[in-house]
């Protein structure tokens, strides 16, 4: 049961937080090293830092690891598609759907 509140709860707030991180630095990096945005970015960094290390003390570190990095892969892609309307081509999706696979394979193939 805790396991589960972890991956209802740690997981997702690690992914944003590592989200917001990405956004605010590449807000940031027009702007030189040391902006608000950057600052921001780092602070997101360490707060999802330290929500990660939350995760690893109940989840192995092979399943903890592929669901925050994995799904951070799929939120910065979403967000860098929505928020800087980058272009994501169809090979990139594709890359994304694997991803989610990957996601999908590896925690629900868990054998405990």
């Amino acid at each position: 049961m805790q396991n589960v509140l972890i991956l209802i709860l740690l997981v997702p707030v690690s992914v944003a937080l590592n989200t917001i991180g990405q956004i605010l630095l590449k807000f940031g990096s027009v702007h030189g090293m040391v902006n608000w945005h950057v600052l921001g970015g780092v602070t997101a960094y360490a707060m999802s830092t330290v929500s990660y290390l939350l995760v690893l003390r109940r989840l192995d570190v092979s399943i903890a690891y592929t669901l925050v990095f994995g799904l951070t892969i799929v939120a910065t892609t979403l967000a860098g598609a929505n928020v800087f309307k980058e272009q994501v081509g169809i090979q990139q999706w594709m890359g994304v759907g694997l991803v989610l696979s990957g996601i999908c394979a590896i925690g629900f193939g868990n054998p405990r």
